[in-house]
């Protein structure tokens, strides 16, 4: 095989294992994949208003990938929680949160699309009183519902889940599907792979 074939071919199986990783092949929840996590909800002992709101989330799958708004306002002081040091900053303990929730979001191709801190505080408000200050937000990106959930469900995500309640004073999470970006890192990366192939292509031709 000439080495120009091989480098097509390293960048189509390149190009396969992202996509197989970023996609999401597995279609809606299904009825027994429902029940079993409602099961675990339940012996968490979710409140009821949660319990039939994760529910809904559930049945109304897609299968596709979605987004959470995050907004998040921080405490000026963390609660003391155990785990949480006196010097400890807000932003520390939620990095405390997040050490367990990174790598469960990055195995299943989950990942914030836009991220940043509050320039002002909210510039409008509609019945919404008490919600004029924000530190940050942020659109995370999940690759199906059935992965939010995975993470969710973890028992692991209980004990983390604590310096997110320490760290916050407020913050309002809710999905956005269907939804689309311009950017999608599948459309950019063909188009990265394609240019260095032509590119390197170009060169060895040059070199023959």
């Amino acid at each position: 095989m000439t080495r120009m074939r091989w480098i097509w071919l390293s960048s189509g199986l390149l190009y396969v294992l992202f996509f197989s990783w970023y996609t999401s092949f597995g279609g809606p929840l299904t009825e027994e994949e429902i029940g079993k996590y409602l099961e675990h909800f339940d012996q968490r002992g979710v409140q009821p208003e949660q319990r039939i709101m994760l529910e809904h989330f559930m049945r109304a799958d897609t299968g596709d990938d979605f987004v959470v708004l995050n907004a998040i306002d921080l405490y000026e002081t963390p609660l003391q929680i155990e785990g949480v040091e006196p010097d400890d900053s807000s932003s520390d303990v939620l990095d405390k949160y997040m050490e367990f929730m990174w790598p469960e979001l990055i195995k299943r191709a989950s990942h914030p699309i836009w991220m940043g801190d509050s320039a002002s505080k909210a510039m409008d408000l509609m019945n919404a009183d008490g919600m004029e200050t924000w530190t940050r937000a942020a659109g995370m990106r999940y690759r199906s519902r059935r992965d939010l959930v995975e993470i969710g469900s973890n028992p692991e995500f209980s004990g983390s889940h604590a310096y997110k309640v320490a760290a916050m004073s407020k913050t309002i999470a809710f999905p956005i599907d269907p939804w689309f970006q311009l950017g999608d890192p599948r459309i950019i990366l063909a188009l990265i792979l394609m240019l260095v192939g032509l590119a390197t292509s170009l060169m060895i031709r040059r070199i023959r």
